[in-house]
């Protein structure tokens, strides 16, 4: 005679509690993986961004551009510390210089007077002009004041960020160079981030009187 064993009561929740913990535990790790990719994404734009930027300024030297280069390398030393800090793992390839074409200075100089020349945007609209569609934006690690750098627009121009993601805008000035369309400051980023972020994907640009 067979004799067919049963599982009791306190069994079967053990064995229930077990795997709902290991199938909660499953689905922690996999969210905090998430979470972990887009803050590495994020910090190793800025650090692309960055380098980018000095390995222009080392192609295309002038008077400014050891002041430049010095204040980029502080900036890339304190992303590597977020980055190790958020187990990022190997930091992505530095870019390589561009080529220095002939008369690039001279087309830079045009380049920003023709950007000097356009028309602000009528006073008073909705928003400015939009301007480097699909673009993304991070951080460059600075401190000081809400402001932006970019490598599209002269000085003191105004830009307006929005994160389409949280509807969330600020407007800055530009105040000095870098890789990107439009790269924000510490200061202005915190006011446009997401919780935990340092990538906005879905961006909108706009040039504002």
């Amino acid at each position: 005679m067979s004799r067919k064993r049963t599982m009791s009561t306190k069994q079967k929740i053990a064995l229930m509690t077990g795997a709902a913990t290991l199938a909660g535990g499953f689905a922690v790790v996999t969210m905090s993986m998430g979470h972990a990719s887009v803050v590495c994404d994020g910090l190793d734009q800025a650090l692309r961004n960055n380098e980018s930027f000095i390995a222009g300024q080392r192609a295309n030297p002038d008077a400014q551009s050891a002041a430049r280069i010095a204040n980029r390398e502080a900036v890339i030393k304190q992303i590597n510390v977020q980055r190790e800090a958020s187990g990022c793992g190997a930091a992505p390839a530095a870019p390589a210089a561009p080529a220095a074409p002939a008369g690039q200075g001279q087309g830079q100089n045009q380049g920003q007077n023709q950007n000097q020349g356009q028309a602000a945007p009528p006073a008073g609209g909705a928003g400015g002009q939009v301007v480097c569609a699909g673009s993304t934006v991070t951080l460059s690690g600075e401190a000081g004041a809400p402001a932006a750098s970019s490598n599209q627009f002269p000085l003191g121009t105004r830009l307006k960020v929005t994160n389409l993601d949280n509807n969330k805008s600020t407007t800055v000035s530009v105040t000095s160079t870098s890789g990107s369309c439009a790269l924000l400051n510490n200061a202005a980023f915190e006011q446009v981030r997401e919780p935990g972020k340092f990538l906005i994907r879905k961006a909108r640009i706009e040039r504002v009187g």
